[in-house]
């Protein structure tokens, strides 16, 4: 229980359906004074507060469970380490992955119960085959289930999501309010829990400190200069500060990261497009498909973008081998069928087919019309 109006009345729902609830409230940060500040920020002294009375009101156990630790190692510092190696993470679905269906999970089956409840808009069915599958909720402007694209099929036979078939956010006010929450007109959560302030780049530079180097054109030379790589990702246009001009008085935008060169490399908008997209680490959320010939996705990179069609493959590659890959020597790759600006290294694709999730990958290349992007820790790119 976030201290959320989600969350609360998912767990309302689910004692009315007649199963034994507890209520638990995961704390993720050790610094004591941590506070709300408005709409910024989660799992707060005042949200745990107020999953309490939450848990009073509909009278379960309440639990404050100490996750700060794990949460550091698997989520913070993931993000710090992934931002200096010139990738653009997403926490939540870290957050998700490592923790709240990981450590959380793992902790509830250990201790006897039988499934994770939250808050979160996703349906999760168990299909006349026994496999388990994961599929959008029944409003796709309220749709979670991109953050929950890292689930196994594992995970999914121990989650319950009782908001999944909510028509909107509006009618789970509405009925938190008829339930006498006072979370019901509570602001949603939004940006990076532990950066409550929304300064990302302030936040990465006080872990990272300053690096200076130089922001470079597609031929190599010298157009401005930075403090950190760490404070630009791929797609930015704002904050450039740029003493060159581009020949065609156009505005320009990140291209690359490159981290052991220090260098930032930025080109036009046309050189944003990607039509390709590929990575090593990637799991099914459900049954593992047959990928013997390509098969037609939807693949979504952000929570909130728009899914877009493209072919998808698993194939071999000679990439460098990563830690964590799934299938040492393989890659999942997705062949778009229009070009998909401010794709970044890092980020999450999630694999649709219709409404259901198929799994997901991490981003680590991409091939551009005019430039091709790489996943080695800032080497250098090619143009095409």
């Amino acid at each position: 229980m976030s201290g959320g109006v989600d969350s609360a009345v998912a767990a309302a729902r689910a004692v009315e359906q007649g199963h034994d609830v507890v209520g638990v409230h995961l704390a993720l940060s050790r610094m004591g004074g941590t506070l709300r500040t408005g709409s910024r920020g989660c799992c707060t002294i005042e949200d745990a507060m107020d999953a309490r009375r939450v848990s009073d009101k509909i009278g379960i156990p309440f639990y404050v469970w100490d996750f700060s630790e794990r949460f550091k190692r698997d989520v913070v510092d993931d993000f710090v380490s992934e931002y200096a190696a010139g990738r653009t993470p997403n926490p939540c679905l870290r957050c998700n992955e490592k923790i709240k269906f990981e450590a959380l999970l793992d902790k509830a089956i250990e201790l006897g119960f039988d499934a994770v409840c939250t808050g979160h808009y996703a349906r999760v069915e168990r299909l006349p085959n026994g496999h388990m599958q994961l599929r959008r909720a029944s409003e796709e402007a309220k749709d979670q289930s991109y953050v929950l694209g890292v689930l196994t099929e594992a995970q999914l036979e121990h989650c319950m999501f009782p908001l999944w078939d909510t028509p909107a956010k509006a009618d789970v006010r509405a009925e938190a309010e008829r339930r006498g929450f006072a979370v019901a007109t509570k602001p949603d959560s939004y940006d990076i829990c532990f950066i409550p302030d929304g300064d990302t780049r302030g936040w990465l530079k006080e872990h990272l400190g300053d690096a200076p180097g130089d922001i470079v054109d597609e031929s190599g030379a010298v157009v401005g200069s930075h403090d950190g790589t760490h404070g630009y990702t791929v797609g930015q246009r704002r904050g450039l500060k740029l003493g060159r001009p581009a020949p065609d008085g156009k505005p320009r935008f990140v291209l690359e990261i490159r981290p052991k060169d220090q260098q930032v490399v930025v080109g036009s908008k046309e050189a944003l497009a990607v039509t390709e997209i590929a990575g090593q680490r990637f799991s099914w959320a459900g049954a593992r498909p047959e990928l013997e010939a390509p098969r037609s996705v939807h693949v979504q990179i952000r929570a909130h973008a728009e899914p877009v069609p493209g072919m998808l493959t698993r194939r071999a590659t000679t990439a460098p081998l990563r830690e964590d890959e799934s299938e040492p020597g393989f890659e999942l790759a997705v062949a778009l069928d229009e070009p998909l600006e401010g794709v970044a290294l890092g980020q999450s694709a999630v694999l649709y087919d219709g409404d259901i999730v198929l799994g997901q990958f991490t981003i680590d290349r991409t091939t551009r019309a005019g430039y091709d992007g790489s996943a080695d820790d800032g080497a250098e790119g090619a143009f095409a």
